[in-house]
């Protein structure tokens, strides 16, 4: 019969203590070498694992994060995840990770994930109500939104900056000389699209021209299809069309170049937002507001380890500054200096 290796026996072939083996398997915990060097060899020679889960039913702690992400068909998200976990388990925890709906608050996800008693939750490319953020606080359990923002001042948040993206992206274009910008929205509700869209107008209006044209792709290569086609079959047709995404600028491309017979950029700049690594594709060599995807997950980990060390810690909100990172999708103006 199988039988499942235990601490006690890895301290019976060891001849230390049950308690010497467990700190020897707590990152952090104070034991001398030569302890180690004992419970280690008697744990490879019996095989022995640390039981997590038995383990954080004595500590209370489960050392697990909780991520709730949608649309990782988007390349930024799954170049978020793997930063995420490399950071998160640098520090001794691992993540559990949960699809939510892109189109919907997270609420019905996160009822699912308060069942694995996680130490604290990140929530990328969605949401959740305000009266779900007050239960899990009072769970002791701190959520970060990561790349959204909220009206609720007790929420933890950490974006770039969005709307100076969407500003520097029309002064971009103003000055190359476009007359007929275009935006292509993602998520409507989003607080991403929202601000990116604000500067952009904000940015244009100072630049002395009209709201942009619109179109809504809704984060999506098959929605951005569909919005190119609309803005390039009008009789005004934009000149240059900034994209909320990436993912939404190359479908644009692929659009004004395969259906329409438009030259990219002579007759039509495209932008996009993220700078997710297809944009540094020579196919594409996409224009793109690039998002400091590692300062923001470093910030977002530093912020959890901070509310679970001490959870009455109040609520803040990052934002972190990116850069426009210019190539050859987009018409360059004469003088620019960036």
């Amino acid at each position: 019969m199988f039988r499942r290796v235990t601490a006690t026996d890895v301290a019976r072939l060891a001849g230390t203590s049950q308690s010497a083996v467990s700190r020897v398997f707590t990152p952090g915990a104070s034991v001398s070498p030569e302890t180690r060097e004992k419970v280690t060899a008697a744990a490879a020679q019996l095989g022995y694992r640390p039981n997590a889960i038995a383990r954080s039913l004595i500590t209370r702690r489960s050392r697990i994060v909780a991520v709730a992400m949608a649309y990782l068909n988007n390349q930024f998200y799954p170049d978020v995840l793997e930063a995420l976990s490399d950071r998160l388990q640098a520090q001794g925890y691992q993540i559990l990770l949960f699809t939510a709906d892109r189109h919907a608050a997270a609420d019905p996800v996160l009822e699912q994930v308060m069942r694995y008693q996680v130490d604290a939750i990140v929530l990328a490319s969605t949401s959740l109500s305000s009266a779900f953020a007050r239960e899990c606080r009072q769970a002791g359990v701190p959520v970060v939104m990561f790349n959204r923002t909220t009206d609720d001042p007790d929420l933890l948040s950490v974006t770039g900056d969005n709307e100076q993206g969407g500003h520097a992206i029309a002064r971009f274009l103003a000055a190359g000389g476009h007359r007929r910008p275009a935006f292509i929205a993602g998520l409507e509700a989003s607080s991403t699209n929202r601000d990116r869209e604000l500067g952009f107008t904000r940015g244009l209006a100072e630049a002395g021209q009209a709201a942009p044209l619109r179109a809504v792709g809704h984060y999506s290569y098959e929605g951005a299809v569909e919005a190119t086609r609309q803005l390039l079959r009008r009789d005004d047709r934009p000149d240059a069309i900034f994209c909320a995404n990436d993912h939404m600028a190359i479908a644009c491309m692929d659009v004004a170049r395969h259906e329409f017979g438009l030259a990219v950029p002579e007759d039509l700049s495209v932008i996009g937002f993220d700078d997710v690594g297809p944009a540094r594709w020579p196919s594409y060599d996409l224009t793109s507001y690039s998002q400091p995807l590692l300062p923001m997950v470093d910030a977002t980990v530093e912020i959890l380890m901070e509310c679970m060390e001490d959870p009455s810690r109040p609520a803040r909100g990052v934002v972190l500054k990116g850069s426009l990172m210019v190539r050859g999708s987009a018409r360059r103006p004469m003088d620019w200096g960036g």
